[in-house]
């Protein structure tokens, strides 16, 4: 039983603190006392308080940080995060009182049956990866097996929580699709879309060809249009900002250095002074291999994650090579392979980066915090002027910084700005020193748009050219049915187009889904010569892009006994994202019809700068 199978040794899987599996999030369990002023989150009265939710939070950083090879977040990832685990809190109080309603519960032995069928699907790619459970090169259940019976407890707690998690989510699944079937006839549909072909004449006329002059637009379409259109108006919040910069580019110096640095240690490690993994705990840059002495685990010797330089080193390196020093953009690595089975490696590395040091690094930090102390975090914008002559620095201006939307110098992204700015912010207000990878800058409030519909002055222009576009559309489609009256008796629509003065293209052969870009605004259009024949003409077609006439110069049907063949998978890839979307509607409606209050903004709101 549960006992026997939790008599186990030590884990070999890192099964992170948050787990993603396919259409929903998990968390940890919340506290259901009502009220205090520490509550984060409250759903129909349950609450979810500081504490946990902080914990939940940190727990996901560190996961992140560690997939992303250690170093600081920006605050948009950090924003990201927490909004990821706000929402895993949520749903989970959701969830459990559906189960309950439901009746959903999973005995211990369906977790034991589960975990002897396969490894819980939050690490079934870990697992089936990993040459430990394999057997020339393809995964082998019987190992995972045989390991299940030997290991430890905390690996055995770790599956068995997983399974925990899963089973439920799989039985709300079964119990929300059962009625999901997907027809032969709508199989046959989707395989004679992607392989049914034509080949087509086509004859455009668009709204560009129109001139100005034949669509005049007055004060009263511009109105009508402004009153109508107000959800397609409406803009988000933007920001302008000025900015100094303090460089912090490493120079000639500290390259040496580094090399120095790394060249020492490869040393002290080649003569047996010191271990490799120690060596990596005590030195390495990479925090999140680091704290494991360096080690990076079972990887692909041409696996595509890894930078070119780093990947050649890897291919060239036998079990227990130290590696010369290999310079790629992070600085310098020595690498090490620990074993080798097949295609695989596992593998550890220590990071020495290129970093200022010494005089150079001085002189930056001197610098960055004379603009941290004149500059920054200031209501006065004019503390970024009086920067501007004591530093001899010039101010720089950054382009339309977009709510939502990150913002990159020199083609290098900044982080935390474009979060900073919208917190309220008023002009003139100047920003803490935020660190990029290549320099230090203090932003300041230029000026801000608010998020709204603009009145309609300041989007003149942008109504007055979709008034005119669609009118240039009316008459693009008058001029269409001409021309087709004058070509409907002709036999070749590419000769007798041309004959009348208008281009006219063979397009082709392309199928349903694999139409070119004439046809991707307009899905009347590809339609049309998919119920032609071979010769047959079509009328006026219209469609956002313009009016069109067709004609079918060849056409390939789908092949009937390709598609029987492949039924089956087809079937299945197909009833995949239907499931999901059912299992996402029923979770979209959960969250509609519970009373939901979020104090994020309230209680991790940070203080504003308030120098003068």
């Amino acid at each position: 039983m549960m006992r026997s199978m939790r008599a186990i040794t030590k884990p070999v899987f890192w099964v992170v603190a948050v787990t993603f599996i396919g259409w929903m999030a998990y968390g940890q369990v919340q506290d259901f006392v009502q009220g205090g002023k520490d509550v984060v989150l409250k759903v129909d009265g349950a609450v979810v308080r500081q504490q946990p939710f902080q914990q939940q939070y940190q727990a996901t950083l560190e996961q992140y940080r560690r997939q992303q090879g250690g170093g600081r977040l920006s605050r948009e990832d950090e924003q990201q995060i927490q909004n990821r685990v706000a929402d895993q809190f949520i749903q989970n109080i959701l969830l459990d009182r559906a189960y309950r309603r439901l009746g959903i519960a999973i005995s211990d032995e369906e977790i034991i049956e589960a975990a002897r069928s396969s490894p819980p699907p939050q690490i079934l790619d870990q697992v089936m990866q990993d040459p430990t459970f394999q057997t020339d090169g393809r995964f082998d259940i019987t190992k995972w097996q045989r390991y299940l019976s030997t290991a430890g407890p905390e690996f055995q707690t770790q599956v068995e929580q997983l399974y925990r998690e899963y089973l439920p989510q799989r039985k709300l699944q079964d119990y929300l699709t059962a009625d999901i079937y997907v027809s032969d006839a709508k199989l046959w549909r989707i395989w004679r879309d992607q392989h049914e072909s034509v080949t087509v004449a086509l004859l455009a006329i668009r709204p560009e060809d129109i001139p100005d002059s034949l669509a005049p637009v007055s004060e009263a379409e511009l109105q009508r249009y402004y009153a109508a259109h107000q959800s397609e108006l409406k803009r988000p919040a933007a920001a302008w900002l000025g900015y100094l910069t303090i460089p912090r580019v490493p120079d000639g110096a500290d390259s040496a250095a580094a090399r120095a640095h790394v060249n020492a240690l490869r040393a002290e490690i080649a003569s047996g002074k010191a271990k490799f993994e120690d060596a990596a705990k005590r030195e390495s840059a990479d925090s999140g291999s680091a704290a494991r002495g360096g080690d990076l685990g079972w990887v692909k010797r041409d696996n595509p994650g890894f930078v070119p330089p780093f990947a050649a080193a890897l291919r060239r390196l036998g079990p227990g090579v130290l590696s010369e020093p290999v310079l790629t953009q992070f600085g310098y690595h020595l690498i090490r392979v620990d074993a080798v089975k097949g295609d695989s490696v596992h593998v550890r590395h220590i990071l020495i980066p290129i970093a200022l040091q010494g005089k150079h690094l001085d002189a930056v930090d001197a610098r960055t915090d004379t603009l941290d102390r004149l500059a920054a975090e200031q209501s006065a914008g004019s503390r970024l002027d009086s920067a501007v002559r004591q530093l001899h620095l010039p101010i720089a201006h950054t382009p339309k910084l977009t709510q939502g939307e990150g913002l990159s110098l020199d083609g290098r992204p900044v982080p935390d700005v474009s979060v900073w700015a919208f917190e309220g912010r008023v002009p003139g207000e100047t920003s803490p020193v935020i660190d990029g990878d290549r320099a230090s800058y203090v932003f300041r409030i230029d000026s801000l748009q608010a998020e709204g519909v603009p009145p309609l002055d300041q989007i003149r222009a942008r109504v007055v050219a979709a008034v005119r576009y669609e009118k240039k559309k009316a008459l693009a489609r008058d001029r269409a049915v001409q021309v087709e009256a004058a070509l409907r008796n002709a036999n070749d629509l590419i000769t007798a187009g041309r004959a009348m003065g208008y281009p006219v293209e063979r397009l082709g052969p392309f199928s349903r889904v694999t139409a070119p870009s004439h046809f991707v605004r307009n899905p009347t259009a590809l339609g049309a010569p998919f119920g032609l024949q071979p010769g047959e003409k079509s009328g006026v077609v219209t469609g956002d892009a313009g009016s069109f006439l067709l004609q079918v110069l060849a056409r390939k049907s789908a092949d009937s006994s390709a598609w029987f063949k492949q039924r089956a998978q087809q079937r299945e890839a197909l009833m995949r994202p239907l499931v999901q979307a059912r299992v996402q509607q029923y979770l979209a409606a959960l969250r509609a019809d519970a009373k939901i209050v979020d104090r994020r903004n309230e209680l991790y709101r940070p203080a504003a700068g308030g120098g003068t």
